[in-house]
């Protein structure tokens, strides 16, 4: 009988280490969509356990072959069986390391949910709020916060030129920021809200409706108008080093969407 080879007497070829004469570099190569619990603190002292999608990048030199994958997920579980956000700069720094690469990338995509009471009742509801973290380290650690808020906008002209009251549309508020000092993500969320020409609320009574009705016609707002006013907003938060943010606004008499962008760096002030 032929004797079996011995896997534990053996090494396995490192296929990922090789060569690759096409001497093409790639900017990021890694795992991406990676179901992980996530452990975050809020304002009130409590914490709140949701689940994210993680990211994990690396750069890839022009002459190595390809990256080691599950080197990835043997870092984001060595950290922890449920991520820290004080932690992430962390992890991004051992997946550099591990992988020794010269730039590494951590992305988290999650519901962050937050008890709302309603403006005139005070009944509480939850919404869901789509979060982001996302980290680079290189030469230089980076860190960028974001939140996209659903609200509502009222049509300025529509209110102008109708005999009948004004068309309501849903719209949501995207902001990206760089920080200088803690930003919880309800202040980020409450600035947006308040660019828009009214907040949206899980729970709403009669008297409740009533107001955020009469509320958005009183505050009608553009597009323009919301990504104007949350710059305003942002402007005056010194916290807040850079950010980048838009809004989209689903119309609802028309068969497009309407767009608005602004990008600023406040440190070139």
């Amino acid at each position: 009988m032929a004797s079996q080879p011995n896997s534990a007497s053996q090494s396995l070829q490192d296929v990922q280490a090789r060569a690759d004469s096409r001497q093409v570099p790639i900017d990021k190569v890694g795992v991406k969509n990676v179901t992980y619990p996530i452990r975050l603190r809020m304002p009130c002292g409590n914490e709140q356990h949701t689940v994210a999608s993680v990211n994990m990048y690396v750069s890839l030199p022009h002459h190595q072959k390809g990256t080691h994958m599950s080197r990835f997920l043997e870092v984001l579980n060595e950290h922890a069986q449920e991520i820290d956000p004080s932690d992430i700069m962390a992890i991004c720094h051992d997946i550099k390391e591990r992988l020794n690469a010269a730039d590494a990338h951590l992305e988290l995509e999650f519901d962050y949910f937050i008890n709302k009471p309603a403006p005139v009742t005070g009944q509480k509801g939850l919404i869901a709020y789509k979060v982001q973290f996302e980290c680079t380290s290189n030469s230089t650690d980076d860190f960028v916060l974001g939140v996209r808020v659903p609200a509502t906008s009222l049509c300025p002209c529509s209110k102008e030129i109708s005999a009948y009251g004004a068309h309501n549309q849903r719209c949501e508020i995207e902001a990206r920021v760089r920080i200088r000092k803690m930003v919880w993500i309800e202040e980020l969320v409450e600035h947006c809200e308040a660019a828009a020409s009214a907040a949206l609320f899980s729970v709403l009574k009669r008297p409740d409706e009533k107001f955020v009705t009469e509320q958005a016609y009183d505050n009608p707002k553009f597009v323009e108008d919301i990504v104007r006013d949350l710059s305003i907003r942002l402007e005056d938060d010194d916290r807040i080093q850079w950010y980048a943010i838009n809004s989209t606004n689903f119309e609802s008499i028309h068969a497009h969407d309407a767009y608005a962008y602004i990008e600023k760096d406040k440190s070139a002030d």
